[in-house]
C-alpha cells in the first residue's frame, strides 16, 4: 500500500501556539521492530495504543505520526469532548441508536478523564457544558425536536430563549438553545500532547515520520523516509488519509475546517460582556453554522466553514480567506469588542463517511483500523481506539456489541464523482442555513 497523500497546513495551530511545554517527539532514523505499529498518533491511535501496552505490558508498540503531534489533526480541532450525539430522532430504533453513541461517547469521556487525572495533563479540562444554539426562527422545530429527545434518553437539559443566552454568552445573536451539563472543554493540542507523552513504557512514538509505503503480506513493514517499522500487526489511525488505501476500499473521505483564536481580552474588554465564565456552543446546522468557545484565559474561538479536501492540504491563502469570514463575523457577534484582534487561524482535518458509520475493525490479516470519526472525534475516537484494542486481544467488553450495531461505512464513488457530490451537498446546506451566521 502506498500512502497517497499526507496532511499538510501551512499555518500555525493556535492552541498549540498557547502552551511551550508541548514536548516534542524524535522521527525516527533506522531499522527497528516491534510486536504492533499504530500509525497516526491522533486520539484513537493513543488509545489503542495505551490499551494494547496496558493487556501486554511485554509486547513493544511504535507509533509513526507524518508531523508534530501537538500539531496533527487531533490537536486541531475546537477542544470538545462531546458526552452525547449531537441529533437523537424519535423513532424507537434512532433512540436506541443515540443509546449506543451516548453509551460509546461516555465510555471515551470517562477514560479520558482518568488519565488527565492518573498524568496530570495540564490541558486545561473543564466540565463546562455545551449550548447548541440556533440563530434563527427557522430552526425553531430542530431545537424542539432536540429537547424532546433528550427528555425521551432521561438526559439532563435546559432551554434557554435569547435574554437568558445574552447574559451567559455575551451576545444577543442567538434566539433559542438547549444547555446541556456535561460536555467538557480543552486544550486540544495539550491533551493529545499529555496523552502521548504519559504512555507506557512499552509505546515508543516516532514524530515528522510519514509512513510513506506499507506492506501488509506476511510481516508488516512500514518505510518512513529515514527509516523502516517490522512488526507482527497493525492498526491505522488515519481518518481521512485511509481513503487511498485498498483495505479501506474509498469509504471515508476529508474535510477540511477553519478556525481563529482572538488575542485574550483585557479587564476592560471583559467588563462589557458582563459576568461569564467559560463555554462552548454548537451551532445547530454542524456544516453551516459556527462553532464557537470562551476560554478559561479569556480568548474567543471561531470555527467556521467546510470544505472538501480530498489531498488533505489547505494553503494559508484558503486560510486567510476564513480567517477574514472569522473576523466579519466576530465583529457581528460582539459589536463591543471592535478592537479585539486575531491571535491565529488555522485549519484541521475531519474524516466524514456517507452513513456515519466508522471504518472501524479487522481490516485484513493482522490489519485493524478505527477511522472515519464524522465529528465528535475526542471522545468517540478514544472510545473507538481502546475497545479496537479489546477486540484484537480478544478482551471481553459489553460495547464491542455496541460497536458492531453501528454498521460499516457505505462504500463512495470515484473521483470526480465523489467531489461533484459533496460539493453540491455542502452548497445545499450553507444555503439552506445561510440564515444561522
Amino acid at each position: 500500500m502506498n500512502i497517497q497523500h499526507l496532511p499538510l497546513d501551512q499555518n500555525i495551530n493556535g492552541w498549540a501556539a498557547l502552551d511551550n511545554r508541548i514536548p516534542r517527539f524524535s522521527s525516527l532514523r533506522g531499522k527497528i521492530t516491534a510486536n504492533w505499529l499504530v500509525i497516526g498518533a491522533g486520539y484513537a491511535g493513543l488509545a489503542f495504543a495505551r490499551r494494547i501496552a496496558e493487556l501486554r505490558p511485554h509486547e513493544s508498540v511504535v507509533i509513526l505520526d507524518a508531523i508534530n503531534i501537538a500539531d496533527n489533526a487531533s490537536a486541531r480541532n475546537s477542544g470538545f469532548v462531546i458526552d452525547l450525539p449531537h441529533t437523537v430522532g424519535s423513532s424507537s430504533a434512532e433512540l436506541e441508536h443515540a443509546n449506543t453513541y451516548r453509551r460509546l461517547l461516555q465510555y471515551g469521556v470517562n477514560h479520558l478523564k482518568q488519565a488527565v487525572h492518573q498524568h496530570n495533563i495540564d490541558c486545561d479540562w473543564m466540565n463546562s457544558g455545551k449550548y447548541h444554539c440556533a440563530v434563527s426562527q427557522q430552526f425553531d422545530r430542530e431545537i424542539d425536536n432536540y429537547q424532546q429527545e433528550l427528555t425521551s434518553l432521561g438526559e439532563n437539559h435546559q432551554f434557554l430563549e435569547k435574554d437568558d443566552l445574552k447574559k451567559r454568552l455575551g451576545t444577543d445573536f442567538y434566539r433559542r438553545a438547549v444547555y446541556t451539563p456535561n460536555c467538557i472543554l480543552v486544550n486540544p493540542a495539550a491533551l493529545v500532547a499529555g496523552l502521548a507523552a504519559s504512555l507506557p513504557e512499552n509505546v515508543t512514538i516516532y514524530a515528522n515520520s510519514p509512513a510513506l509505503q506499507i506492506s501488509t503480506s506476511g510481516l508488516i513493514h512500514a518505510f518512513t523516509p529515514h527509516g523502516e517499522v517490522r512488526a507482527d500487526k497493525l492498526m491505522l489511525a488515519i481518518n481521512g488519509a485511509a481513503r487511498g488505501l485498498p483495505l479501506v476500499k474509498g469509504s471515508v473521505f476529508a474535510m477540511s475546517t477553519f478556525a481563529t483564536l482572538t488575542e485574550p481580552l483585557t479587564l476592560q474588554q471583559r467588563q462589557r460582556l458582563g459576568e461569564i465564565s467559560p463555554w462552548g456552543l454548537t451551532p445547530v446546522n454542524a456544516l453551516a453554522g459556527a462553532t464557537l468557545r470562551y476560554t478559561r484565559d479569556h480568548r474567543f474561538l471561531i470555527r467556521e466553514h467546510v470544505n472538501f479536501a480530498p489531498n488533505l492540504i489547505t494553503n494559508a491563502v484558503e486560510t486567510g480567506i476564513h480567517a477574514r469570514r472569522h473576523q466579519q463575523l466576530f465583529s457581528r457577534l460582539y459589536p463591543q469588542l471592535g478592537e479585539v484582534n486575531m491571535a491565529w487561524s488555522w485549519s484541521g482535518l475531519i474524516s466524514i463517511t456517507r452513513n456515519g458509520a466508522p471504518v472501524w475493525g479487522q481490516l485484513a490479516r493482522n490489519v485493524y483500523s478505527a477511522a472515519g470519526c464524522n465529528g465528535a472525534g475526542i471522545s468517540k475516537q478514544s472510545a473507538f481506539g481502546r475497545l479496537l484494542a479489546e477486540q484484537a486481544l480478544g478482551e471481553d467488553n459489553p460495547l464491542l456489541s455496541d460497536m458492531s450495531s453501528l454498521g460499516r461505512a457505505n462504500y463512495l464513488p470515484p473521483r470526480p464523482l465523489l467531489d461533484i457530490g459533496v460539493k453540491s451537498f455542502l452548497a445545499r446546506e450553507r444555503w439552506y442555513a445561510r440564515s444561522e451566521i
